[in-house]
Protein backbone atom coordinates (compact mmCIF):
# COMPACT_ATOMS: atom_id res chain seq x y z
CA UNK A 1 0.00 0.00 0.00
CA UNK A 2 2.69 2.29 0.71
CA UNK A 3 4.61 1.53 -2.56
CA UNK A 4 0.95 1.77 -4.55
CA UNK A 5 0.38 5.07 -2.36
CA UNK A 6 3.66 7.23 -3.85
CA UNK A 7 3.37 5.97 -7.59
CA UNK A 8 0.03 7.01 -7.30
CA UNK A 9 0.66 10.44 -5.51
CA UNK A 10 3.71 10.81 -8.64
CA UNK A 11 1.12 9.96 -11.38
CA UNK A 12 -1.12 13.23 -9.41
CA UNK A 13 1.72 15.56 -9.35
CA UNK A 14 3.28 14.99 -12.99
CA UNK A 15 -0.63 14.98 -14.25
CA UNK A 16 -1.05 18.39 -12.26
CA UNK A 17 2.42 19.71 -13.41
CA UNK A 18 1.48 22.01 -15.80
CA UNK A 19 -1.38 23.44 -13.70
CA UNK A 20 1.32 23.33 -10.61
CA UNK A 21 3.26 25.23 -12.50
CA UNK A 22 1.09 28.19 -13.19
CA UNK A 23 0.07 28.39 -10.03
CA UNK A 24 3.48 28.93 -9.23
CA UNK A 25 3.47 31.60 -11.52
CA UNK A 26 0.16 33.26 -10.28
CA UNK A 27 1.39 32.79 -6.52
CA UNK A 28 4.09 35.54 -7.47
CA UNK A 29 1.36 37.32 -8.49
CA UNK A 30 -0.87 37.14 -5.77
CA UNK A 31 -1.19 39.41 -1.77
CA UNK A 32 0.51 36.43 0.45
CA UNK A 33 -1.28 37.91 3.25
CA UNK A 34 -4.90 37.09 1.62
CA UNK A 35 -3.74 33.59 0.60
CA UNK A 36 -2.45 32.66 3.47
CA UNK A 37 -5.96 32.48 4.85
CA UNK A 38 -6.35 28.99 3.12
CA UNK A 39 -4.25 27.28 5.90
CA UNK A 40 -6.69 27.97 8.35
CA UNK A 41 -9.85 27.91 5.99
CA UNK A 42 -8.87 24.39 5.11
CA UNK A 43 -8.02 22.88 8.53
CA UNK A 44 -11.82 24.27 9.19
CA UNK A 45 -12.74 22.08 6.27
CA UNK A 46 -11.44 18.88 7.38
CA UNK A 47 -12.40 19.63 11.07
CA UNK A 48 -16.14 19.91 9.53
CA UNK A 49 -15.42 16.92 7.36
CA UNK A 50 -14.55 15.09 10.54
CA UNK A 51 -17.61 16.19 12.80
CA UNK A 52 -19.79 15.13 9.95
CA UNK A 53 -19.38 11.46 10.89
CA UNK A 54 -18.30 11.93 14.28
CA UNK A 55 -21.27 14.36 15.91
CA UNK A 56 -23.70 11.83 14.51
CA UNK A 57 -21.48 9.11 16.18
CA UNK A 58 -20.82 10.97 19.20
CA UNK A 59 -24.73 11.95 19.66
CA UNK A 60 -25.26 7.69 19.82
CA UNK A 61 -22.36 7.44 22.71
CA UNK A 62 -19.94 5.53 20.46
CA UNK A 63 -16.76 7.59 20.19
CA UNK A 64 -16.48 9.72 23.11
CA UNK A 65 -12.71 7.93 23.36
CA UNK A 66 -11.72 9.29 20.32
CA UNK A 67 -10.29 12.62 20.63
CA UNK A 68 -11.20 15.62 17.89
CA UNK A 69 -7.54 15.81 16.70
CA UNK A 70 -8.18 12.30 15.87
CA UNK A 71 -11.23 12.80 13.78
CA UNK A 72 -9.87 15.73 11.88
CA UNK A 73 -6.42 13.22 10.61
CA UNK A 74 -9.18 10.94 9.81
CA UNK A 75 -11.02 13.15 8.09
CA UNK A 76 -7.52 14.29 6.10
CA UNK A 77 -6.68 10.75 5.38
CA UNK A 78 -10.08 9.86 4.01
CA UNK A 79 -9.60 13.12 1.47
CA UNK A 80 -6.03 11.46 0.60
CA UNK A 81 -7.52 8.49 -0.45
CA UNK A 82 -10.07 9.66 -2.44
CA UNK A 83 -7.34 11.46 -4.41
CA UNK A 84 -5.12 8.39 -4.47
CA UNK A 85 -7.69 6.07 -5.75
CA UNK A 86 -10.69 7.66 -7.29
CA UNK A 87 -14.03 6.00 -7.19
CA UNK A 88 -16.74 8.60 -6.00
CA UNK A 89 -15.37 8.47 -2.45
CA UNK A 90 -15.99 4.35 -2.32
CA UNK A 91 -11.70 4.28 -1.71
CA UNK A 92 -12.33 6.68 1.00
CA UNK A 93 -15.13 4.99 3.30
CA UNK A 94 -13.20 1.85 3.01
CA UNK A 95 -10.44 3.29 4.58
CA UNK A 96 -11.94 5.39 7.02
CA UNK A 97 -14.47 1.83 8.22
CA UNK A 98 -11.07 0.30 8.18
CA UNK A 99 -9.33 2.95 10.24
CA UNK A 100 -12.36 3.34 12.88
CA UNK A 101 -12.10 -0.45 13.02
CA UNK A 102 -9.00 -0.32 14.52
CA UNK A 103 -10.32 2.44 17.04
CA UNK A 104 -13.74 0.01 18.29
CA UNK A 105 -16.02 1.18 16.23
CA UNK A 106 -17.84 -1.62 13.98
CA UNK A 107 -17.44 -1.69 10.09
CA UNK A 108 -21.06 -1.33 9.97
CA UNK A 109 -21.69 1.69 11.93
CA UNK A 110 -19.16 3.71 10.38
CA UNK A 111 -19.76 3.15 7.19
CA UNK A 112 -23.57 3.97 7.61
CA UNK A 113 -21.77 7.31 9.44
CA UNK A 114 -19.90 7.92 6.21
CA UNK A 115 -23.04 7.35 4.33
CA UNK A 116 -24.86 10.18 6.02
CA UNK A 117 -21.82 12.12 5.97
CA UNK A 118 -22.09 12.36 2.08
CA UNK A 119 -26.08 12.66 2.27
CA UNK A 120 -25.78 15.68 4.12
CA UNK A 121 -23.07 17.37 2.59
CA UNK A 122 -24.66 16.87 -0.74
CA UNK A 123 -28.45 18.35 0.83
CA UNK A 124 -26.28 20.91 2.38
CA UNK A 125 -24.68 21.94 -0.54
CA UNK A 126 -28.20 21.46 -2.26
CA UNK A 127 -29.55 23.84 0.39
CA UNK A 128 -26.73 26.96 -0.57
CA UNK A 129 -27.22 26.39 -4.14
CA UNK A 130 -30.81 26.70 -4.42
CA UNK A 131 -30.01 29.88 -1.73
CA UNK A 132 -27.67 30.84 -4.26
CA UNK A 133 -29.55 30.38 -7.76
CA UNK A 134 -32.69 32.79 -5.89
CA UNK A 135 -30.08 35.18 -4.91
CA UNK A 136 -28.91 35.72 -8.82
CA UNK A 137 -32.33 35.54 -10.18
CA UNK A 138 -33.83 38.71 -7.73
CA UNK A 139 -29.80 40.25 -8.73
CA UNK A 140 -30.75 39.09 -12.88
CA UNK A 141 -27.82 37.48 -13.16
CA UNK A 142 -28.94 33.85 -13.35
CA UNK A 143 -28.87 32.45 -16.76
CA UNK A 144 -30.12 28.76 -17.83
CA UNK A 145 -26.48 27.19 -17.77
CA UNK A 146 -26.79 28.03 -14.05
CA UNK A 147 -30.62 27.15 -13.65
CA UNK A 148 -29.77 23.71 -15.41
CA UNK A 149 -27.00 22.81 -13.66
CA UNK A 150 -28.50 23.26 -10.23
CA UNK A 151 -31.56 21.57 -11.13
CA UNK A 152 -29.25 18.18 -12.38
CA UNK A 153 -27.48 18.29 -9.00
CA UNK A 154 -30.51 18.32 -7.05
CA UNK A 155 -32.20 15.77 -8.97
CA UNK A 156 -29.17 13.70 -8.93
CA UNK A 157 -29.44 13.97 -4.98
CA UNK A 158 -32.58 13.19 -4.01
CA UNK A 159 -32.35 10.21 -6.36
CA UNK A 160 -29.35 9.33 -4.48
CA UNK A 161 -30.71 9.84 -1.51
CA UNK A 162 -34.50 8.22 -1.86
CA UNK A 163 -32.21 4.99 -3.57
CA UNK A 164 -30.82 4.68 -0.04
CA UNK A 165 -34.00 5.39 1.99
CA UNK A 166 -35.53 2.41 -0.35
CA UNK A 167 -32.58 -0.17 0.08
CA UNK A 168 -32.12 0.40 3.94
CA UNK A 169 -36.35 0.50 4.56
CA UNK A 170 -36.28 -3.17 3.89
CA UNK A 171 -34.56 -6.33 4.98
CA UNK A 172 -35.22 -8.36 1.77
CA UNK A 173 -34.04 -5.88 -0.24
CA UNK A 174 -30.80 -5.41 1.89
CA UNK A 175 -30.13 -8.81 2.52
CA UNK A 176 -30.40 -9.11 -1.39
CA UNK A 177 -27.87 -6.23 -2.13
CA UNK A 178 -25.58 -7.91 0.54
CA UNK A 179 -25.18 -10.98 -1.57
CA UNK A 180 -24.87 -9.15 -4.97
CA UNK A 181 -22.10 -7.37 -3.28
CA UNK A 182 -20.46 -10.43 -2.04
CA UNK A 183 -20.28 -12.16 -5.15
CA UNK A 184 -19.30 -9.13 -6.99
CA UNK A 185 -16.04 -8.42 -4.42
CA UNK A 186 -15.04 -12.06 -4.27
CA UNK A 187 -15.17 -12.06 -7.96
CA UNK A 188 -12.98 -9.01 -8.17
CA UNK A 189 -10.48 -10.64 -6.00
CA UNK A 190 -10.60 -13.87 -7.38
CA UNK A 191 -9.79 -12.48 -10.73
CA UNK A 192 -7.11 -10.18 -9.01
CA UNK A 193 -5.19 -12.72 -7.38
CA UNK A 194 -5.41 -15.06 -9.79
CA UNK A 195 -7.46 -17.33 -8.19
CA UNK A 196 -5.07 -17.69 -5.09
CA UNK A 197 -8.23 -15.79 -2.86
CA UNK A 198 -11.32 -17.30 -3.80
CA UNK A 199 -13.40 -15.60 -0.61
CA UNK A 200 -12.83 -12.52 0.64
CA UNK A 201 -15.92 -12.17 2.38
CA UNK A 202 -18.50 -14.78 3.82
CA UNK A 203 -22.53 -14.60 4.00
CA UNK A 204 -21.88 -14.07 7.56
CA UNK A 205 -19.63 -11.40 7.55
CA UNK A 206 -21.85 -9.36 5.05
CA UNK A 207 -25.00 -9.96 7.14
CA UNK A 208 -23.47 -8.84 10.60
CA UNK A 209 -22.25 -5.73 8.22
CA UNK A 210 -25.67 -4.70 7.30
CA UNK A 211 -27.29 -5.40 10.41
CA UNK A 212 -25.36 -3.00 11.92
CA UNK A 213 -26.41 -0.53 9.12
CA UNK A 214 -29.55 -1.01 9.19
CA UNK A 215 -30.31 -0.81 12.87
CA UNK A 216 -28.54 2.25 12.70
CA UNK A 217 -31.08 3.16 9.87
CA UNK A 218 -34.44 2.30 11.63
CA UNK A 219 -32.83 4.32 15.17
CA UNK A 220 -32.33 7.13 12.88
CA UNK A 221 -35.87 7.07 10.87
CA UNK A 222 -37.06 7.19 14.91
CA UNK A 223 -35.05 10.22 15.84
CA UNK A 224 -34.48 12.42 13.21
CA UNK A 225 -32.47 14.86 15.34
CA UNK A 226 -29.67 12.57 14.50
CA UNK A 227 -29.20 14.41 11.33
CA UNK A 228 -29.69 18.12 12.14
CA UNK A 229 -25.66 18.62 13.42
CA UNK A 230 -24.52 16.47 10.75
CA UNK A 231 -26.48 19.05 8.51
CA UNK A 232 -25.03 21.90 10.10
CA UNK A 233 -21.47 20.76 9.68
CA UNK A 234 -22.03 20.29 6.32
CA UNK A 235 -22.69 23.75 5.83
CA UNK A 236 -20.04 24.90 7.58
CA UNK A 237 -17.67 22.37 5.35
CA UNK A 238 -19.11 23.69 2.43
CA UNK A 239 -19.21 27.46 3.35
CA UNK A 240 -15.38 27.34 3.98
CA UNK A 241 -14.47 24.79 1.13
CA UNK A 242 -16.33 27.36 -1.12
CA UNK A 243 -14.41 30.35 0.57
CA UNK A 244 -11.19 28.84 -0.64
CA UNK A 245 -11.99 29.58 -3.75
CA UNK A 246 -13.41 33.52 -3.54
CA UNK A 247 -9.94 34.36 -0.98
CA UNK A 248 -7.38 32.97 -4.07
CA UNK A 249 -9.75 35.24 -6.26
CA UNK A 250 -9.42 37.97 -3.71
CA UNK A 251 -5.50 37.68 -3.32
CA UNK A 252 -5.24 37.89 -7.17
CA UNK A 253 -6.91 41.45 -7.13
CA UNK A 254 -10.25 40.08 -8.78
CA UNK A 255 -13.86 39.49 -6.96
CA UNK A 256 -16.24 36.89 -8.15
CA UNK A 257 -20.02 36.55 -7.20
CA UNK A 258 -19.51 34.16 -4.54
CA UNK A 259 -23.20 32.78 -5.48
CA UNK A 260 -21.46 31.56 -8.88
CA UNK A 261 -18.63 30.28 -7.86
CA UNK A 262 -20.85 28.38 -5.61
CA UNK A 263 -23.02 26.42 -8.26
CA UNK A 264 -19.88 25.64 -10.15
CA UNK A 265 -18.22 23.80 -6.90
CA UNK A 266 -21.51 21.94 -6.82
CA UNK A 267 -21.26 21.03 -10.87
CA UNK A 268 -17.79 20.32 -10.82
CA UNK A 269 -18.01 18.50 -7.71
CA UNK A 270 -20.63 15.80 -9.20
CA UNK A 271 -18.99 15.09 -11.74
CA UNK A 272 -15.69 14.79 -9.68
CA UNK A 273 -17.75 11.80 -8.58
CA UNK A 274 -17.59 9.60 -11.70
CA UNK A 275 -13.39 11.23 -12.49
CA UNK A 276 -11.39 8.23 -13.47
CA UNK A 277 -7.86 10.63 -13.00
CA UNK A 278 -6.27 10.32 -9.76
CA UNK A 279 -7.45 13.20 -7.50
CA UNK A 280 -9.87 14.28 -10.33
CA UNK A 281 -6.82 16.03 -11.93
CA UNK A 282 -7.35 18.39 -15.32
CA UNK A 283 -11.44 17.41 -14.77
CA UNK A 284 -12.50 19.06 -11.97
CA UNK A 285 -10.79 22.44 -13.05
CA UNK A 286 -12.03 21.99 -16.21
CA UNK A 287 -15.44 21.73 -15.54
CA UNK A 288 -15.15 24.54 -12.74
CA UNK A 289 -13.18 26.88 -15.12
CA UNK A 290 -15.63 26.18 -18.48
CA UNK A 291 -18.72 27.09 -15.59
CA UNK A 292 -17.64 30.07 -14.38
CA UNK A 293 -16.54 31.40 -18.51
CA UNK A 294 -20.24 30.26 -18.99
CA UNK A 295 -21.49 32.59 -15.86
CA UNK A 296 -19.60 35.42 -17.36
CA UNK A 297 -16.49 35.34 -15.48
CA UNK A 298 -13.53 35.93 -17.80
CA UNK A 299 -11.72 32.46 -18.83
CA UNK A 300 -8.39 34.05 -17.71
CA UNK A 301 -9.93 35.19 -14.35
CA UNK A 302 -11.72 31.72 -14.02
CA UNK A 303 -8.20 29.70 -15.46
CA UNK A 304 -6.01 31.54 -12.30
CA UNK A 305 -8.10 31.67 -9.58
CA UNK A 306 -9.47 28.11 -10.04
CA UNK A 307 -5.61 26.56 -10.82
CA UNK A 308 -4.05 28.89 -7.99
CA UNK A 309 -6.78 27.38 -5.48
CA UNK A 310 -6.87 23.96 -6.61
CA UNK A 311 -2.97 23.64 -6.92
CA UNK A 312 -2.76 24.68 -3.20
CA UNK A 313 -5.16 22.34 -1.43
CA UNK A 314 -3.60 19.47 -3.44
CA UNK A 315 -0.06 19.93 -2.29
CA UNK A 316 -1.62 20.51 1.23
CA UNK A 317 -3.71 16.97 1.07
CA UNK A 318 -0.75 15.28 0.07
CA UNK A 319 1.81 16.73 2.07
CA UNK A 320 -0.27 16.18 5.45
CA UNK A 321 -2.36 13.62 4.70
CA UNK A 322 0.24 11.57 3.18
CA UNK A 323 2.40 11.84 6.62
CA UNK A 324 -0.58 10.99 8.51
CA UNK A 325 -1.82 8.21 6.04
CA UNK A 326 1.79 6.59 6.35
CA UNK A 327 1.71 6.68 10.56
CA UNK A 328 -2.02 4.94 10.64
CA UNK A 329 -0.59 1.89 7.78
CA UNK A 330 2.68 2.04 10.51
CA UNK A 331 0.49 1.64 13.55
CA UNK A 332 -2.45 -0.33 12.85
CA UNK A 333 -1.58 -1.87 9.26
CA UNK A 334 0.40 -5.28 10.69
CA UNK A 335 -2.22 -6.37 13.12
CA UNK A 336 -5.03 -8.55 12.43
CA UNK A 337 -7.74 -7.89 15.13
Amino acid sequence: MSFLTLAVLALILFLSRHELVKAWDLLQQANLWLLALLIPFQMVVYYAGGEMIFSYLRSKKIVEHISRFEQTRIALELNLVNHIFPSGGVSGISYTTWRMHKLGVSSGRSTFAQVIRYIMGFLALMTLLVIAVVLLAIDGQANRYMVASSFLFVFVVMGLTSGLVYAFSSKKRLHTISNFLRKIINRIVSVATLGKQKRLLLAGQMEVFFSDMQKDFRELVSDRRLLIKPFLWGIVFTIFDVAMFIVAFWSLGVSVNPAIILIGYGVAGLAGLVAFTPGGAGVYEAIMILFLSMAGVPAEVAIAGIILTRAILLTGTIIFGYLFYQHALMKYGKRTD
